[in-house]
């Protein structure tokens, strides 16, 4: 009975030992499965949370030729478990802020503050827009996606993302956003001076001065150029046109509507073309690849449209091309001038810019300048002018002239803390494609 009794006591203490190892390896085992799991989740969050596009820092190596930029930092996106980003909901605060740190706003307070969506001031291809006043004062345009859209909600957040990331003084600003109860909204400070197209087709607007033209062809350009080479990775716009450049109380131009901007895509499997009839680069159209080059064509066909007052759906560019062969492409380009100029322009002047603007039409993109090329030709084009009205007068420089000219002067320079100009998208009547 004894042996049996001590068998008995044997085979149990085995059997216990055996299955305190199996527990015990088990257990190993589930630890170390959920730490490399949570290892794999934090490496697939921080890949997916990775922002492509940011402004230039102080460690920034680009360096534009005069292009101002505001040295911000970008908002970090919050992050599902699964690393991708979404919109941060709150019930408590007002103003939400998105992945892109844009303000977030309520539809019901949007609504109360457009009069229930009644002060229209214009219609675009987005949707149409309205004036509203916020409860602290500030005048906004508020711009709604129409459900009959051409563009969509891929293009809503497009330009939600890009505007919370880059900041330049010739850039639009956005200040808010609303995506609530199937809308899409964005949100722009009132823009006083509105598109760069009504002033030049609307009679409610005087005809633009030479000189603005001129000045407003820089900022532009200043705007493409940060794009192009100040935005990490570069950015084509790929919609320049005088409707999508706005104008505030100053007259300073903006670039607007970034809904169809995309990174270069040098690929003959791109999809449908996009942009506006008229603008668009001969090469992207036959290649299906848009680059910083296409943006330059649309550049220069907006140059001839400052210069001649008339759109490509008003035959600008066989007016242009017309004009081009008596002028051989470098002189004789006042005879397409705006006739309500009323010859109040210096004729070379308007050759230098009417030039420049022949070379970003080249049907071969190589053959086409960068934008900081042309950004220093402008610059010098208004420097040159500069220099020759006031040795016609033969008067001192005031200060705000001289500080002008050193300016002009100033390539290859990042210049920071000019406080960022409100925008507002603008209304387009061309047709997009």
């Amino acid at each position: 009975m004894k042996d049996l009794s001590s068998w008995g006591l044997i085979i149990g203490v085995t059997i216990g030992v055996v299955i305190g190892v199996l527990l015990a390896v088990g257990a190993l085992f589930c630890i170390r499965f959920r730490k490399k799991h949570a290892q794999i989740r934090l490496s697939s969050s921080r890949r997916a949370s990775t922002i492509p596009m940011r402004v230039n820092g102080v460690d920034s190596s680009s360096v534009l030729s005069d292009s101002t930029m505001d040295q911000e930092s970008p908002k970090h996106p919050e992050t599902e478990a699964d690393g991708s980003s979404f919109w941060i909901e709150g019930t408590k605060r007002k103003n939400l802020v998105s992945v892109s740190g844009i303000p977030k706003y309520f539809y019901k307070d949007l609504q109360k503050a457009t009069r229930n969506f009644t002060t229209l001031i214009g219609q675009g291809a987005f949707g149409p827009v309205y004036k509203a006043q916020m409860p602290t004062g500030e005048t906004v345009a508020v711009k709604v996606l129409a459900t009959n859209s051409k563009q969509g909600e891929k293009e809503f957040q497009t330009e939600v993302l890009l505007l919370g990331r880059l900041h330049h003084r010739n850039l639009v600003n956005l200040v808010g956003y609303c995506a609530e109860k199937g809308q899409h909204i964005l949100i722009y400070v009132y823009m006083t001076n509105g598109s760069l197209a009504s002033h030049l087709y609307s009679e409610k607007h005087e005809a633009l001065r030479w000189d603005l033209r001129v000045n407003i062809a820089l900022d532009v350009a200043r705007g493409l150029e940060y794009l192009h080479d100040g935005a990490v990775p570069p950015i084509v716009h790929r919609d320049i046109k005088s409707a999508n450049i706005l104008l505030d109380h100053s007259m300073r131009a903006r670039v607007a509507d970034f809904g169809l901007s995309r990174e270069e895509m040098v690929s003959h499997q791109a999809s449908n073309i996009r942009g506006t009839l008229g603008y668009l680069d001969p090469e992207y159209v036959s290649s299906r690849s848009f680059t910083k080059k296409s943006d330059v064509y649309s550049f220069g066909v907006l140059l001839f449209e400052l210069i001649a007052a008339r759109n490509p759906q008003q035959g600008l560019m066989e007016y242009v091309e017309l004009a081009a062969i008596n002028a051989e492409g470098r002189v004789g380009w006042e005879e397409i001038a705006d006739p309500q100029l009323d010859g109040v322009f210096d004729i070379s002047e308007l050759n230098d810019v009417a030039a420049l603007a022949y070379k970003c039409i080249n049907r071969l993109s190589k053959k086409r300048p960068s934008m900081r090329v042309v950004v220093q030709a402008l610059s010098q084009i208004l420097k040159t002018s500069h220099r020759k009205h006031h040795s016609r007068r033969w008067l001192p420089i005031t200060v705000e002239e001289e500080s002008l000219d050193i300016e002009l002067s100033e390539h290859q320079s990042s210049v920071s803390g000019h406080q960022r100009e409100e925008s507002i998208d603008s209304v387009s009547d061309l047709p997009d494609v």
